[in-house]
């Protein structure tokens, strides 16, 4: 297409230029080259050279970008601190370095844990709260951000967490690793994989199925010509994509046939049994016997986080249906999410290769940054939990620098009301590697809802935690909480324990994951101690 005669045409380079100024804020080649490929805006070609028009660029922000702000201008929230919004970090900037080791629904950015952790000071926060050698401490450790953060800053830092499975990622995340060692340990693993699926025609098998996708995409789906006209309203999206869906069926049956391809486990008893293809399940338990031959502890576990962001992967649903599960998907189907034919994965060998590089090269880039390597998150119960005694189990020295010294505050991000199921987003991994679930010790699971009672429920719970807390932590102590309190609990809970709300701060979050799109805030809570 030449689109000279409708206005100014820009190339990929320039676009990246433009919107970087007109966003005030770093957009890539590669962020202009999805808007492209997503059918977000339309190509023109000069000459084998893709460009873009200046006002398609324009509309798409817009309607897109500003229209989430108008969102919050619409609301006339006053109250809002836009600064605290960081939207001008790009996708990568917001999952640094061990920040992205795994998925976790409900963790902060690390942009909202360092501005409060770190010694500037601005318009909005005029004090530094901590500096390089105090100590802090998490209670929802979660995946770990505070304590990435705090060994960036030079900041000790102690995490607590119900899960056993958020406590082996954050730990991954602050370990201390021979890289070269643990590059040997994946290559073998690697290697051994690939001679286990030389043993089968799963992977001749998922070639041949690949050609007949690639084939019928590129007739009946062309990209990006196909998104631009489901944006027209040209094509009716769910009759075309069934009528399509069924047609690849019969090819995708007759393949499964001609290589004897097995679907389905036997069972379906297990997380493992229903969301797992029949050759998938099977490379997993192979992968995982492997991994625990590794004699060096740190190596294993570090492995066995690969592994599980392997098997996140490779669960038997729909692109669209990844973060939140709705059923599974043993055959071909129209995809939502990439408009095209998509199918299932048969093997995991793909994101394990993907991820095993991806986690030595994040492992590198954080092994430079970090000032201070006392980071530890202990599984337990932050309602009673004593982390001083369990921390010398593992760590004696850091212990005794605690009770000497005590912590000069806490940072964290409780579980919202009602909103997640900590556990159950992991179910693949407890199953297979058999950590004990502590689903009822939650405070505020989705599976209690956001009634009455799981309110009150939810007060009490986290006001135990914090009157738990505070004997570790110095007179004059600064907490910061991150919380969607939208049913105003937290004044109740500092009074609760012994506190007050000093300072409120009210962040609008641009950038969600997930479908949800509506204006959406967090706010973090200072408080003190109510007798200062």
């Amino acid at each position: 297409m030449d689109g000279s005669e409708k206005g100014e045409l820009l190339s990929l380079s320039e676009a990246s230029n433009w919107a970087s100024k007109y966003m005030g804020r770093k957009v890539t080649v590669s962020n202009i080259t999805y808007l492209i490929q997503y059918g977000k805006i339309p190509k023109y070609d000069n000459n084998g050279n893709t460009q873009i028009l200046k006002e398609d660029l324009i509309y798409y922000y817009r309607n897109h970008y500003y229209s989430k702000v108008d969102k919050w201008i619409q609301k006339d929230d006053k109250d809002i601190n836009w600064l605290l919004s960081f939207d001008n970090y790009t996708e990568a900037e917001r999952t640094k370095h061990v920040n992205r080791l795994h998925p976790y629904k409900g963790k902060f950015i690390p942009q909202l844990v360092e501005y409060f952790l770190d010694e500037h000071t601005d318009e909005l926060k005029n004090v530094v709260f901590f500096h390089p050698g105090d100590i802090i401490i998490d209670p929802f450790c979660g995946s770990g951000t505070t304590l990435v953060e705090a060994s960036e800053l030079g900041i000790k830092a102690i995490g607590v967490d119900i899960s056993e499975f958020n406590a082996l990622i954050s730990n991954c995340k602050v370990g201390d690793y021979n890289l070269v060692e643990l590059e040997r340990e994946l290559n073998k693993i690697s290697d051994l994989l690939r001679l286990y699926l030389s043993n089968s025609r799963i992977l001749d098998f998922d070639n041949v199925l690949i050609k007949e996708l690639n084939k019928f995409n590129i007739k009946y789906f062309p990209s990006p010509e196909f998104k631009y006209r489901l944006a027209k309203g040209e094509i009716n999206e769910e009759e075309y994509a069934k009528q399509k869906e069924m047609e690849f069926l019969s090819i995708y049956n007759n393949l499964i046939a001609e290589y004897h391809i097995k679907l389905k486990q036997d069972k379906q008893d297990t997380f493992l049994d229903k969301w797992y293809l029949h050759n998938v399940r099977n490379e997993i338990e192979y992968v995982y016997g492997l991994i625990q031959q590794i004699k060096n502890e740190n190596i294993r576990n570090i492995a066995t986080i690969i592994l599980s962001r392997t098997m996140r992967s490779c669960r038997a649903t729909t692109h669209s249906d990844l973060a939140t599960l709705v059923e599974p998907v043993y055959y071909t189907y129209y995809c939502h999410k990439h408009k095209k034919i998509c199918k299932p994965l048969f093997s995991i060998l793909k994101w394990w290769l993907t991820y095993s590089s991806d986690t030595v090269k994040r492992l590198a880039e954080y092994a430079k940054l970090r000032k201070d390597k006392m980071q530890y998150c202990l599984t337990g119960d932050s309602r009673t939990i004593d982390i001083i005694d369990e921390l010398s189990k593992v760590n004696p020295e850091f212990a005794d620098i605690l009770a000497k010294n005590k912590a000069r505050g806490i940072f964290t991000s409780p579980p919202y009301v009602g909103l997640i199921d900590y556990h159950e987003q992991h179910a693949y991994a407890y199953d297979l590697f058999g950590f004990k679930r502590n689903d009822e010790l939650e405070i505020g699971p989705l599976y209690k809802g956001q009634g009455l009672e799981a309110r009150k429920s939810y007060i009490d719970g986290i006001s135990t935690v914090l009157n738990n807390f505070k004997k570790y932590l110095v007179k004059d102590y600064d907490i910061f909480i991150v919380a969607n309190d939208k049913y105003n609990l937290y004044p109740i809970i500092a009074d609760l324990s012994g506190m007050k709300i000093v300072n409120q701060y009210k962040r609008p979050v641009l950038n969600r994951t997930e479908k949800d799109k509506n204006a959406y805030s967090e706010s973090i809570f200072h408080l003190k101690d109510k007798s200062l």
